[in-house]
């Protein structure tokens, strides 16, 4: 009696179809290419889109605050930061209140870049729920922070 060839592949076609750490990788790329683009003529990327809008508040995030923000380790931060700093996105100043941490503050040239890319951001991401019309938008959003 032989055995099925694909019989090792069953665990993996079922993994495939079923995983959802897969199928949100695989979404996650896919949005983060196309809101790439949308950002290309700025010079910014997505993940410095985002990044850029965690930092910007009145009052300057602590370098754990935009990590938690954006589910992100310190160090990967840090290298995400460098390219901005270079930029002259964004500074990371001395806390007054605590000289051992650190705040990530935007410059103006990072303010006038974040706004000129609101309204791209805004275009781009009415797009794409207006293509998604066999999902509830609002309940993807909500099981998404339930899961982060």
């Amino acid at each position: 009696m032989s055995k099925p060839a694909n019989d090792s592949t069953v665990p993996t076609r079922h993994i495939h179809d079923h995983c959802l750490c897969l199928h949100t990788q695989r979404a996650a790329r896919a949005l983060a290419r196309r809101f790439d683009e949308a950002f290309r003529p700025l010079g910014i990327t997505s993940g410095q889109f985002s990044l850029l809008n965690a930092m910007n508040r009145e009052t300057p995030r602590s370098m754990g605050e935009v990590a938690a923000i954006l589910a992100m380790d310190r160090t990967t931060l840090t290298a995400n930061l460098k390219p901005l700093e270079r930029q002259g996105l964004m500074k990371i100043t001395v806390d007054p209140a605590d000289r051992r941490s650190r705040r990530l503050v935007l410059t103006a040239a990072g303010k006038k870049l974040l706004r000129a890319a609101a309204p791209v951001w805004k275009r781009e991401h009415a797009a794409l729920e207006k293509e998604l019309t066999a999902i509830d938008a609002n309940a993807l959003r909500a099981a998404l922070r339930a899961i982060a």
